[in-house]
């Protein structure tokens, strides 16, 4: 028997290898010299890669007469939809869908999915615009994981189950505003957990119309479980947070987790400076001119424009007094906090979950949200701080202060902040802690 020599196998450009080709380039995949081989542990897939592989391979197969290049079709599972009449709305013949989802069910419950889930399926369409042919599909079962389906050069289907590594990491990383803060801490990589709590901190310090210009530098160190591709997939702590020269360190104080300044100072104020996010002040406190009614009169609050259904967050720890329409103000709450203090917020268009009289707040929780009831020409937030009740004008308002750490608090504070001092000296992008291992299967 002749002894197999790999370089003798040659690769002929058969039906179905050249769409194999672009079934593989769009999956990610590794097919080679006709035979379908157990791929080595996943590794970091570079978009521009893939890309320039997928450019390659549909290049390729114009020069195939009867089919028009091959393109993946992304596709979302509708509400009450089957996982096949998801396949077939990419184009892909009854027959054909019944057998890639014939196939998933291997791997996946192909019944009790949830709408919403995105299918990527690649296609190759034949010029007389009948069914597309399904050259691979892939979709996500989980935040490290996938299945994908791949045609090999024999024209069969291949299944395969990938689990990506997954680490534990603390990231420093840096950013500019750009648009709101919010939005420019999502750009760097920061979850929707992780820019929340940002948020949060600023509005203690600083007033996010006045203070806080498109263009200014911000720097973030905070935890998170990332995929070796790259994406983020649960959130960690924010360690420390840098804006416009106000900075923010964790602490952990017995049960409680605090945040303080760069001498232990507590920055938690007794209630923040912007009870929402990525607004503008539109209306001050004192007399002015109504703008529906048409008069002079005291306008007993400031106004910050922000689009409806923006997040309104309580000022400060409290209880809710009223959470109901109230003449001009439309939906109104109020919310009573401790000292006789109260703060009040009108024009709302609906409030959050669990907000009525009676119910406990903490600062930064989501209230409800910006609207235009009541009399209002547009969305905005109408906001209020009543001291001893009565109103007083919210900037400049003198609420107390947070207190500062001392002793053994502020020694071991001190080394904490120094560590992370040093991560932030190492210009580090990110400091991986633990990484578990992938596991791959066909």
């Amino acid at each position: 028997m002749r002894k197999f020599d790999p370089r003798r196998i040659s690769i002929r450009p058969t039906p179905w290898g050249l769409a194999a080709c672009a079934g593989v380039a769009a999956v990610g995949l590794s097919v080679t010299a006709g035979l379908m081989l157990r791929a080595p542990r996943p590794a970091p897939i570079d978009p521009a890669a893939v890309a320039a592989l997928q450019n390659t391979a549909f290049t390729q197969a114009e020069a195939r007469p009867g089919f028009a290049e091959p393109q993946t079709v992304p596709v979302k599972l509708a509400r009450g939809e089957t996982l096949e009449g998801a396949v077939r709305r990419a184009g892909v013949a009854p027959a054909e869908a019944q057998r890639a989802v014939e196939m998933l069910s291997h791997a996946m419950d192909t019944v009790h999915i949830k709408a919403g889930l995105l299918i990527q399926a690649a296609v190759a369409r034949p010029a007389d615009r009948g069914d597309a042919h399904l050259i691979g599909l892939s979709l996500r079962t989980g935040p490290a994981s996938a299945i994908t389906l791949s045609r090999s050069f024999d024209g069969a289907l291949r299944l395969r189950e990938l689990d990506e590594k997954v680490r534990d990491e603390t990231a420093v990383e840096d950013g500019s505003i750009r648009g709101s803060l919010y939005e420019s801490a999502q750009a760097i990589g920061a979850t929707p957990q992780i820019t929340a709590e940002v948020v949060k901190l600023f509005a203690h310090k600083l007033d996010f119309q006045r203070d806080i210009q498109p263009g200014d530098d911000f720097k973030l160190v905070f935890d998170r479980k990332v995929t070796e591709a790259g994406r983020t997939i649960q959130a960690g702590d924010l360690q420390y947070a840098e804006l416009h020269g106000v900075k923010f360190y964790r602490f952990a104080r017995g049960n409680d987790v605090e945040y303080f300044d760069e001498l232990g100072k507590n920055i938690k104020g007794f209630l923040l400076r912007t009870p929402v996010d990525g607004a503008h002040i539109t209306s001050l406190f004192g007399m002015r001119k109504h703008p529906v009614l048409g008069y002079t009169r005291a306008h007993q609050g400031i106004d910050f424009g922000a689009g409806t259904g923006t997040p309104i967050l309580a000022a400060g720890d409290g209880v809710v007094l009223q959470a109901s329409p109230w003449g001009g103000y439309g939906n109104w709450l109020r919310i009573r906090h401790s000292a006789g203090w109260d703060t009040g917020y009108g024009h709302i268009s609906r409030y959050a979950a669990g907000i009525h009289p009676g119910a406990h707040v903490r600062q930064g929780q989501v209230v409800a949200y910006v609207g235009a009831t009541g009399l209002a020409t547009g969305p905005h937030l109408h906001y209020e701080i009543w001291k001893n009740g009565q109103r007083v004008n919210p900037i400049g308002a003198k609420v107390p202060q947070g207190t500062v750490l001392a002793g053994v608090e502020l020694a071991r504070f001190r080394d904490q902040k120094a560590h992370i001092d040093g991560m932030l000296a190492g210009r580090g992008r990110a400091v991986a802690v633990a990484q578990t291992a992938p596991t791959a299967a066909e």
